[in-house]
C-alpha cells in the first residue's frame, strides 16, 4: 500500500513539472543576446578587477582601470537599452 501511495505522489510531481503553467515564457532573441552580452561584460569586468588587485606596474594598472571604465560604460549602455 505504501508503494502505491509513493508512486501516486511521484506522478503528481511529474505532472506539475510538465504542466504548461510552469513553462517560462520565452524571451525574444534580441533580448537573449543582450543578456548574454551583459553577462559576458560582467565576467570580463570581474576578471579585470582580479587583475587590478595584483597589478604592480603603474602602466598596467592604468590600462586595467581604463578597461574597467570602458566595461562599466558598456554595461550601462546595455542596461539602459533593456
Amino acid at each position: 500500500m505504501a508503494r502505491g501511495w509513493e508512486s501516486k505522489g511521484v506522478e503528481e510531481q511529474q505532472a506539475e513539472h510538465i504542466s504548461p503553467a510552469t513553462v517560462k515564457p520565452s524571451r525574444d532573441p534580441a533580448e537573449m543576446a543582450r543578456a548574454r552580452q551583459r553577462d559576458d561584460l560582467k565576467l570580463r569586468r570581474q576578471h579585470v578587477l582580479q587583475q587590478l588587485e595584483v597589478a604592480q606596474n603603474a602602466r598596467h594598472r592604468q590600462l586595467l582601470e581604463d578597461t574597467l571604465s570602458y566595461l562599466d560604460n558598456q554595461i550601462g549602455v546595455l542596461e539602459r537599452t533593456s
